[in-house]
């Protein structure tokens, strides 16, 4: 079933998979609700999306925090 989806503002690119789907974060509402973060991977023409994970304003505030002084190894 797919569901009714507004990208209220592209954030930006993550990666690209040799299938021609792209890994993004966007700003999005999901069924009309209140618009949340999202990180998913969709076609290029944004018709078809992959599972993904939407983060509320306070969520996202608060991995802000967690990543900012962060190492990645």
């Amino acid at each position: 079933m797919k569901l009714k989806y507004e990208i209220y503002k592209h954030i930006g690119k993550i990666s690209e998979q040799n299938n021609g789907w792209i890994k993004e974060v966007n700003l999005i509402s999901w069924n009309d609700r209140e618009p949340v973060y999202d990180i998913r991977t969709w076609t290029l023409d944004h018709t078809e999306y992959g599972k993904g994970v939407t983060i509320t304003q306070g969520e996202m505030k608060k991995l802000q925090e967690l990543i900012k002084d962060m190492i990645v190894f």
